[in-house]
């Protein structure tokens, strides 16, 4: 399957817009001082389950970034 030049660059940014804006939730996160995050030191459920929705979103975010890179390289060495 052959991607076009705009699909793959919207792959590729999607990807690293899904980690600029997940970093940033986490430094966030970790930073928390409303006790949300932590309570008394501790993590909370909060903490735990938005920590794995980042990691999720890591994941996908670099899968469907390097997709796009894979698309911009494949249509970089037909031209």
């Amino acid at each position: 399957m052959k991607l076009s030049r705009p699909v793959s660059w919207f792959l590729l940014a999607f990807g690293v817009w899904s980690w600029v804006i997940w970093v940033t939730f986490v430094k966030n996160l970790v930073k928390d001082g409303s006790g949300l995050a932590f309570d008394n030191g501790h993590p909370t459920a909060y903490f735990w389950v938005h920590l794995t929705l980042a990691v999720v979103s890591f994941v996908l975010g670099t899968v469907v970034g390097g997709i796009g890179l894979r698309g911009l390289r494949a249509l970089r060495r037909t031209t």
